[in-house]
């Protein structure tokens, strides 16, 4: 008896030994949430049960949120709204008296529902309205088959909460069921399980078996068609678009094999790639299952595919290992920056990577320059406090962070690093993590362990680029700064030395113009590569800012900017035009084509160029 007492023991002690290693100060906890109005710490949600109409002709979503909850003795639970028509709530089942807070242009409104310490369901009966950020509601016209409606959501930062009522923290992280019934000509996909083919009825029903946060639940509605790339691969897009999709982004299990070889297994079974209408305000939304993307990035020979890589690493940093607040976004860019150039270092060799590293890099020093006057937005860990996190979505994110990781590479060796990465992942998989947890998490796992001082602090809390920085060459890159030269020295074009450049070696040729070119050497250039026509969007965004800078106007380029600006959405593309309206002094031809613009952004990147160009609606 006594040996089996001892035992027994020695079972529970072994047993609550483990219960506290898995403790960590990584275990997941509600932290102070700036840009949310919920208290998880006392109510929180587990999983949605979403029922709605999507209704074209009045552009509204109607339909009712019902969550399982998990409460602390609350009276009551909150979540977040902003622009939504709450109709009605209920707690298991019953009627329950909601009120809403006072209104806040960041955050919303509070929704307050009573509880009682027993309650395990709540529901909610609303409506989108006509200010509902989140939704972009398309006519044909703006479409690529302009023959029927389209709509998608964007939910990054804080616009879920837009289109379904929630409690809209990165740190909260959710199930899913959907039913979403849609005219019965379109299809409807979202971050979920996905059909294939479209319903007879318009009716669609979605599952989100792993639990995510909430900016990442996502809808997309229109006249769609599924092509497969391997069977768990495959482009969503409209009929005129879905072969050129297809064929551009053929590698995509490549990828995904890159991938796991790197930083272990991919946890969401299926990796789709949905091309939105032009307007889609970023280049691409990693949303889980279903990575919303611009047709930008199709330039017809694979060029700009990095995207898709991007958005694939985020399987891992973002969607599997989650920033727990806004202040912390660069855990998931920068991070995410880092595993996409090495998935394209893996698939297409060093050189390419580091040309891809290499425009990251110019483009942070441009940021950096542009935040002289506010530091502070230059660290990695941000303080949000009283702004948009929004604001916060810049190359400091996910350049610097880039930046960090490489150098911490470089010093502790490749080998060392990737084993820790993989670690990281695996070991907060399905998870969030605040800057301070990381920063525990790397002296423990990999500094201490290894005898090695790195100035972490420097480069997470301090403003700037820290000197130990890591040093990206590219000798593709230098080759192209020679014939650069060569034609401001000579005045001619020997086009047979460009014939294999890659997107990469092009856009950094035309970023190197000197502020002395003459409009006769742009003219040259132009005549030479046709750049004001070119199908590419990445050297077209760079040869009209280089146009916009040095006032040139040959070969029609000032219609061409203005159609790009009208018929292109994505927000980077968008606000660097802008950009250099503003600094060359052409506020008012800047909000002349806006004016017209305007109508066909998100309202993501119509946020940002209203500040740009301090635009009041008039």
């Amino acid at each position: 008896m006594k040996k089996q007492m001892l035992l027994c023991a020695l079972i529970i002690l072994a047993f609550n030994c483990a219960e506290e290693k898995k403790e960590t100060s990584m275990t997941p906890k509600y932290v102070e949430e700036l840009h949310s109005n919920a208290k998880p710490n006392e109510a929180v949600i587990k999983h949605l049960d979403l029922d709605i109409v999507v209704d074209f002709e009045n552009a509204i979503i109607d339909g009712t949120a019902t969550y399982k909850i998990e409460n602390n003795n609350a009276s009551e639970i909150v979540l977040d709204t902003k622009f939504l028509n709450i109709i009605s709530t209920e707690a298991d089942g019953k009627p329950a008296a909601f009120k809403l807070g006072t209104f806040d242009k960041q955050l919303g409104q509070a929704l307050r529902i009573p509880i009682s310490e027993e309650t395990k369901q709540i529901a909610i009966h609303y409506k989108t309205t006509n200010k509902t950020e989140a939704l972009q509601w398309l006519s044909p016209q703006q479409t690529a088959d302009k023959t029927h409606p389209f709509l998608f959501t964007q939910g990054q930062a804080i616009l879920t909460r837009t289109w379904i009522p929630i409690q809209d923290s990165p740190q909260i992280r959710i199930t899913y069921n959907a039913k979403v019934v849609v005219p019965k000509e379109l299809m409807a996909v979202m971050s979920a399980e996905n059909p294939k083919e479209k319903t007879a009825d318009g009716v669609y029903n979605f599952k989100m078996k792993q639990p995510i946060s909430p900016y990442l639940i996502a809808l997309a509605v229109g006249d769609l068609e599924y092509k497969p790339v391997s069977n768990r691969t495959g482009v969503y897009a409209e009929k005129s678009m879905v072969d050129k999709a297809q064929a551009e982004f053929s590698d995509m299990e490549k990828m995904v094999v890159a991938a796991e070889n790197l930083y272990g297994a991919y946890d969401w079974d299926q990796f789709d790639v949905i091309v939105l209408p032009p307007s889609f305000p970023f280049g691409g939304m990693e949303n889980p299952r279903l990575t919303f993307a611009t047709p930008t990035v199709i330039a017809g020979d694979k060029s700009l595919t990095s995207l898709i890589a991007h958005e694939l690493a985020h399987s891992w940093s973002g969607n599997l290992v989650t920033n727990a607040t806004w202040d912390d976004f660069w855990l998931n860019e920068g991070f995410t920056v880092y595993f996409e150039i090495r998935i394209m270092e893996a698939l297409y060799g060093k050189d390419r990577a580091n040309m891809i590293a290499l425009i990251g890099r110019q483009d942070l020093e441009e940021e950096v320059e542009g935040f002289k006057d506010e530091p502070d937005m230059t660290k990695l860990k941000l303080d949000l406090s009283d702004k948009n996190p929004d604001d916060g979505m810049n190359s400091i994110a996910y350049d610097k962070g880039y930046l960090f990781l490489r150098t911490l590479e470089d010093t502790v060796g490749r080998e060392k690093f990737d084993a820790f990465l993989k670690n990281y992942f695996k070991t907060n998989a399905f998870s969030t993590v605040t800057t301070e947890g990381f920063v525990e998490y790397l002296n423990s796992n990999l500094l201490e362990p290894n005898t090695i001082t790195f100035n972490v602090d420097e480069w997470i809390y301090q403003p700037g680029i820290p000197d130990n920085q890591s040093i990206i060459v590219s000798n593709k890159f230098e080759n192209a700064e020679k014939t650069l030269q060569s034609f401001l020295d000579t005045k001619s074009v020997d086009v047979s030395k460009t014939k294999d450049w890659t997107t990469q070696e092009w856009v950094h040729f035309i970023r190197n113009f000197p502020e002395t070119i003459t409009t006769d050497d742009l003219t040259r250039l132009d005549n030479a590569f046709n750049f004001t026509n070119s199908t590419n969007s990445h050297i077209a965004m760079v040869w009209y800012e280089q146009a916009i800078n040095h006032d040139y106007h040959g070969n029609s380029v000032d219609q061409k900017i203005e159609d790009f600006l009208i018929r292109v959405g994505r927000r980077w593309y968008v606000s660097t035009l802008f950009k250099a309206f503003k600094k060359a002094d052409k506020v008012d031809e800047a909000l002349a084509i806006y004016k017209k613009s305007r109508p066909n952004y998100h309202s993501v990147t119509a946020y940002t160029i209203d500040e740009l160009l301090g635009y009041d609606g008039k």
